[in-house]
Formats: C-alpha cells, structure tokens, sequence
C-alpha cells in the first residue's frame, strides 16, 4: 500500500458464527452517570447493554445480544457486590471519577479482585476508562494523574502493530474524558494504542484481558452533558473545552470497539 494510501476500515469484516452458548459477562459498576444523563439513557448497566446489543446487531450475520452473552450487573462502590467468579466467564470494569491509585476501600478491593481474576486465569477481564487503569494497578503497573491533564472529545488513537491485528485498522477514534492515565505497561502486556498525550490507550492479552482507556459506550448527548458539567464546575479550563465540544459530535468507533470485545470473549 503506497504511502498515499487510506487506511483500512477498523473492524472491516465483523462476522461470527452462530453459537447456542451464550458467555456470563459480569458489568462492575464503579460509578453512576450524571442525573441528566441517567434519566435520558439509564445507568452504567443499561449504556453498556445498549452499546453491545448494537455491536451484536452489526455483525455478520445479525446477532441478538441474549444469543451472545447473558449480563448481570453489579455495584462495586455503593453495595460492594461483587460476582462468584465461578458463576462468570468474563467481567467488563466500567468507567468512574475515582482515581483508580486512590485508597479507597471499594477501589483497593476492586483491584484486588480483578488481580485474583487475572491470576486464576479463566475469567477474561475487559476494562474501559477507570477499569483499564485498574487493571494495570492489578498488575502491579503505575496509575497516576496525566502530565499532559485532560483528554477529552472524539481523540485519534494511534495503534500498534498489534493493535492494527486486533482492531484491524490503522487507528480508531474514540471518547475521551480522563485526567490520570497509566503511566507504565505491565509486564507481559501488549500495548495496542498510543495517543501524544497518553500513550498507553489499550493494552491486551490474548485470551486474559483487553483494556481501551477511551469509551465505546459514551455519545454525543453523553459526552456533551460531561463536558457541559465538568466545565460549569471548573474542573475542565475554557480553552480545552471549548476545543472538546468541536469535535464531539465527530464520527467515533465505540461499536466496532464493541465487537472487538465480542470477538476477544471467544478467542
């Protein structure tokens, strides 16, 4: 391919085969979303089952999500509940305004857990955001505030040679709204995405863990009322907003990054 060349599509041939063995796929729910967002598309649970039955819905041929996967959820923060991880086959960390390297009781016991997960080796563990950086905290990997502060909006995230094998593209867009980052990649783990600002985006081990520091699940209206939000607040300074709510209504890539986790729970 020249160098003038477009890059491939991401996910460019999303297909599956039929299957009658739906997966246990556990959501841990480490936040709840802002109240004018709740009530116009549901909690954590509900965002995420949308976002997945849309992934399933676009594969070849069609999928239903109850053909797939059977979803239960669980609120690790208020309630402390956590599932038996010999009833689940994976768990999927959700995104949270905690710091994952916090001190908190509910989030040293998270990370604790999901180290458990990771060391026994059967329940696959997919991280988003907060859960991505709580999963690299699991393995021992530092988490800490980004030298280069807030990401946020639709962002380019540049993929690795093995992240091209996995999201099968040159790049992907994706929301963003994070100030810590990971700081260091495990051991061990394949790194499958850069941006400038925060270049560990996505790390992976086949059959084990996928983690993507972006949100496939979030949408214009989510990602605007957060931005609207953090800004009113002053939490995000007018320059990086105003630059944020350009680009955030952009084409992003959350339901291709849906499928690959589809694809990563049965590999």
């Amino acid at each position: 391919m020249g160098p003038t060349s477009a890059p491939p599509p991401l996910d460019p041939t999303p297909t599956t085969t039929t299957t009658t063995t739906t997966l246990r796929l556990a959501l841990l729910l480490c936040d709840q979303p802002l109240p004018q967002i709740s009530t116009q598309v549901g909690q954590f649970d509900t965002i995420f089952s949308t976002l997945l039955h849309a992934a399933c819905a676009s594969l070849t041929p069609p999928q239903t999500l109850e053909s797939q996967l059977t979803l239960s959820a669980h609120d690790v923060v208020r309630g402390g509940l956590y599932p038996d991880p010999d009833a689940i086959d994976a768990v999927l960390i959700t995104g949270s305004r905690s710091a994952a390297y916090a001190d908190d009781a509910w989030v040293v016991r998270l990370a604790a857990f999901v180290r458990g997960l990771l060391e026994g080796g059967r329940v696959r563990v997919i991280g988003v955001c907060f859960g991505h950086q709580i999963v690299a905290r699991a393995l021992g990997a530092k988490v800490a505030p980004a030298p280069g502060g807030w990401e946020l909006s639709v962002t380019e995230v540049q993929l690795s040679e093995e992240g091209r094998g996995v999201f099968g593209g040159a790049s992907l867009k994706m929301y963003q709204t994070h100030r810590d980052a990971v700081l260091e990649l495990p051991k061990g783990v394949t790194l499958l995405g850069s941006t400038e600002q925060c270049p560990i985006q996505a790390m992976y081990i086949r059959g084990r863990l996928i983690t993507v520091q972006g949100h496939p699940e979030f949408s214009p209206f989510i990602m605007t009322e957060m931005l609207r939000a953090r800004h009113g607040a002053g939490a995000i300074p007018d320059g990086p907003y105003e630059d944020a709510m350009k680009r955030v209504g952009d084409p992003h890539d959350g339901v291709a990054m849906a499928r690959v986790f589809l694809r990563f729970l049965r590999e």
